[in-house]
């Protein structure tokens, strides 16, 4: 499938490898070992009360793991939430979920294409609401297409400020650039669409595409916006996350308030046996203190867009400024703290 600032000299000293020691008769941190699954491309964790809710692209299908231990993933059962119908605008390359909860109800956003059309020109946005307080029961209602204003991928949503806002990776000529709009319910656009951010640096060049996708909302301590984004052509080895920032107070619709950094902020660690890492999400635990990433990587060189990448998550770490400070991936097999419920 195509698919897939600066504190980051902080961010490398802060690679969250491993578990600290601990003194004699204190407990043992709670580990686990990436990946947490041998294939997850397009990784989504959702934390909600005690439990721990994992989608990832499955192409034919939207589904479902739950769990209240992370390191446990493997060992929970894919639930189907939805599978595509025969014909229409959404019956095919099921891609990317993101799982919501919004105003008390749950909301998938996923991209698809139409049957007959797997191209491009043919690729949206698409939405599904469950008003279960469980989102494994209950119904799920087809909303339909988000109205955009260019074809594209890779939908996410985030409140601010008390609005709401979606973005996603649109379709621009030969670039796939990020796009913002607000939001008048959770399944419709409001005016002002406005494109934030173009490929524009060697890192979002790679592989032959000049490609922004996969865009992702963090919220700072201190009041700042982030965006994260995957950049180049997913089959790259050099597949990286970029970042947008933008300060407190201002207009998340106004591509002067956002500044992208001049270096990717997660890339390959060839150290580690890590490559093409790209397509991520954050999720917090302990209240809200303790921030986590979740994103896909190849456990070696070449792989690929494939079926291979698989989901990681480690902790993530905040400078005094109250900028994000991004992991080193880790090496497959060795141990780094994990989120507790």
């Amino acid at each position: 499938m195509i698919r897939r600032i600066a504190p980051i000299a902080l961010g490398m000293a802060l690679a969250l490898g491993g578990c600290a020691a601990t003194t004699a008769g204190s407990p043992v941190a709670a580990t686990l070992t990436n990946p947490l699954l041998a294939s997850g491309p397009d990784p989504w964790i959702v934390h909600h009360g005690s439990t721990f809710y994992f989608m990832g692209t499955k192409g034919d299908r939207l589904a479902i793991r739950q769990t209240d231990d992370l390191s446990k993933l493997a060992d929970a059962p894919e639930h189907v939430i939805w599978t595509p119908p025969a014909t229409g605008l959404n019956a095919i390359s099921i891609w990317a979920p993101e799982l919501h909860r919004i105003d008390g109800k749950w909301y998938v956003y996923y991209t698809a294409a139409e049957a007959g059309h797997d191209d491009d020109a043919h690729r949206g946005v698409f939405v599904l609401e469950n008003a279960s307080a469980d989102p494994l029961a209950g119904e799920w209602i087809d909303r339909g297409r988000i109205v955009t204003g260019m074809t594209g991928l890779d939908g996410t949503v985030f409140e601010h400020g008390g609005k709401r806002y979606f973005v996603y990776s649109a379709y621009d000529g030969p670039d796939s650039v990020l796009a913002i709009a607000p939001m008048t319910n959770p399944w419709t656009l409001g005016p002002g669409e406005t494109v934030i951010a173009r490929p524009d640096l060697p890192f979002e060049r790679q592989g032959g595409r000049q490609i922004l996708e996969g865009p992702e909302f963090l919220a700072g301590p201190k009041g700042d916006l982030f965006l994260t984004y995957s950049a180049s052509a997913c089959w790259s080895d050099d597949y990286a996350l970029g970042l947008l920032h933008a300060r407190p107070g201002s207009d998340p619709l106004s591509a002067a308030s956002w500044t992208k950094s001049p270096k990717p902020v997660l890339a390959k660690a060839p150290q580690n046996n890590v490559y093409g890492t790209g397509h991520n999400g954050f999720f917090t635990t302990d209240g809200g203190k303790q921030t986590w990433i979740v994103y896909h990587g190849n456990d070696g060189a070449g792989m690929k867009c494939s079926e291979t990448r698989s989901p990681r998550v480690q902790r993530m770490e905040w400078s005094k400024d109250g900028m994000p400070v991004f992991p080193v991936p880790s090496r497959a097999g060795d141990p780094v703290p994990a989120p507790m419920p």
